[in-house]
C-alpha cells in the first residue's frame, strides 16, 4: 500500500507541477473552450486511476472510488456557487482568477488530508462516532434544503479578520501578486492573497460535510483521499467551464440535501441496515439526473435562476 502512496504523491505533484509550470505559466484569462478541454481531461484521468484500481484492488475498491468520487465531485459544485460571489466582492481580475484557485487546491489537499486521517482514526477508534457523523450529515441536509440562504459577508471571516489584524493588507492589486511593497517600502498583502485566504476557510467549511459523506462509503484513507484528490483538482477547471452556467441549476441544492440525508441516514442505520456500495452509486446518480434535468427544464427557453446567496 504504501507503494500505491507514493506513487499517487508523486503523480499529483507532477500533474501540478506541470499545470502551473507549462499550461498556465503566465496569467492569462481562462476561456470556456479551455476549461472544457481541461475538465475532460481531469475526468479522463479519474476514471483511467478508477479503473487501475479496479484491477490493482478488486472491483469492491473500484466501486467505492467511483462512488466516492461522485460524491466528492458533486458536492463541490457547491463550492463554485461561493467562488462565483468571493471573486465579485473582491473584484477580482479574470486573470488572476486561476492562480488563486491554484493555490487554494494546494492547501485543500493538505487540508483534506489532515481530516480524512483524522475522521478514519476516530471510527476505527471510537466506532460509535459514525453515528455523530450521520446525525451531522442529516441535520446539514435538513439545513441545505428548508433553511434560509445567507448572505455572504467577508468581513465576519475568522480567517481573514484575523489575516487582517495580523498582516498589514495594500488597497489595490499588484499583477497577481500575493505581496507587494508600499510607498515606505513595508511589505503588504494584496487583496489577492485575502481572497485565497477566505478560499482556503470556506474549503475547510465544505470538507466538514464532504468528508464524513464519504466515510459513509468507505473508510479506506487510500480510496477516501485519492476520490477526494481527484475531485478537488479538477474542480478549478469546471469553475471557468461553468461559471457562466451555474446559476441554472436551481435545484442543486435539493439534490445535495438529498445526497447527504442519504449518507447520514446510511450511518445512523449501519448496524441495522446494510446498503452495498452499488446501490449507493445507484441513489446518487440518479438524484443529481433528476436534479439536473429538473433543472434544465424549468430554464428552457428562460433566463437561468438567480445566483443564491451563500454564508
Amino acid at each position: 500500500m504504501t507503494l500505491f502512496w507514493v506513487g499517487f504523491v508523486i503523480f499529483i505533484i507532477a500533474m501540478l507541477a506541470i499545470d502551473l509550470f507549462v499550461f498556465n505559466r503566465k496569467a492569462h484569462i481562462v476561456t470556456v473552450k479551455e476549461a472544457v478541454k481541461y475538465s475532460i481531461f481531469w475526468i479522463s484521468l479519474a476514471a483511467a486511476f478508477n479503473v487501475l484500481v479496479f484491477y490493482t484492488m478488486g472491483s469492491q475498491k473500484g466501486l467505492e472510488f467511483t462512488t466516492g468520487y461522485l460524491i466528492e465531485l458533486t458536492l463541490s459544485v457547491d463550492n463554485l456557487f461561493v467562488f462565483i460571489l468571493v471573486f465579485g466582492y473582491f473584484c477580482t481580475p479574470q486573470a488572476c482568477l486561476h492562480k488563486v484557485l491554484f493555490w487554494g487546491i494546494i492547501g485543500a489537499l493538505l487540508f483534506r488530508g489532515l481530516f480524512i486521517f483524522a475522521g478514519v482514526a476516530l471510527i476505527e477508534q471510537f466506532e460509535w462516532i459514525i453515528y455523530i457523523f450521520g446525525a451531522f450529515l442529516v441535520l446539514t441536509a435538513i439545513k441545505m434544503a428548508f433553511g434560509k440562504e445567507k448572505k455572504i459577508d467577508v468581513n465576519k471571516n475568522f480567517a481573514v479578520r484575523a489575516f487582517r489584524k495580523v498582516i498589514p493588507v495594500s488597497d489595490d492589486y499588484d499583477g497577481d501578486k500575493f505581496w507587494t511593497r508600499a510607498k515606505t517600502g513595508a511589505l503588504m498583502a494584496t487583496p489577492l492573497l485575502v481572497t485565497l485566504v477566505f478560499v482556503e476557510s470556506t474549503d475547510i467549511v465544505f470538507a466538514l460535510d464532504s468528508i464524513p459523506a464519504i466515510l459513509a462509503i468507505t473508510t479506506d484513507p487510500f480510496i477516501v483521499y485519492t476520490s477526494n484528490a481527484f475531485a478537488i483538482i479538477g474542480l478549478r477547471s469546471m469553475f471557468f467551464a461553468l461559471s457562466g452556467a451555474i446559476t441554472a441549476f436551481c435545484y442543486l441544492k435539493y439534490g445535495l440535501a438529498i445526497i447527504l440525508g442519504f449518507v447520514g441516514a446510511k450511518m445512523l442505520l449501519t448496524e441495522w441496515v446494510h446498503i452495498p456500495v452499488w446501490a449507493s452509486l445507484i441513489v446518487i446518480a440518479l438524484v443529481l439526473g433528476v436534479t439536473i434535468g429538473l433543472s434544465m427544464r424549468k430554464n428552457k427557453g428562460k433566463a437561468t435562476c438567480a445566483v443564491p446567496d451563500k454564508e
